[in-house]
């Protein structure tokens, strides 16, 4: 259960970073009827037919044949979607000061440094001791 899962997920990812939608795995069977058209009507391999409606290809077989233009609607990969993600992380709050920064050489900085432990100890409170008297 644990592999298909995890096999589920990574190709969720995969799709998703390609930009391929569930719509455009749907129209797959379009894109093949559309390529078994143009080799019928025009001689074209799969490749030639990708740089027709994918390629460099794309504008000028648009122009020529607007007669398609419905059936090129309906093939898959057709939207233009661009997203744009930017991942910041802060670590420090403070701003950075400059001039703490250029220390010369022979220069030395001492530090004091006050330590507190980040959690606090029940054990040390009087109310989870034993008691004092049997």
């Amino acid at each position: 259960m644990n592999k298909l899962f995890s096999i589920v997920v990574s190709l969720l990812f995969v799709f998703q970073s390609s930009n391929v939608h569930f719509n455009d795995i749907v129209q797959i069977d379009e894109l093949l009827e559309h390529a078994c058209f143009h080799k019928k009507q025009y001689g074209d391999n799969f490749l030639v037919f990708l740089s027709k409606h994918y390629g460099n290809q794309k504008e000028e077989h648009s122009k020529k044949n607007q007669e398609e233009k419905e059936d090129h609607r309906q093939l898959p990969f057709q939207h233009q979607g661009h997203v744009a993600s930017v991942m910041v992380f802060v670590i420090k709050q403070h701003p950075i000061q400059l001039e703490h920064l250029h220390l010369e050489a022979n220069q030395v900085k001492i530090d004091n440094f006050y330590y507190q432990m980040p959690y606090t100890s029940l054990y040390n409170s009087r109310v989870f001791q034993p008691p004092k008297q049997a």
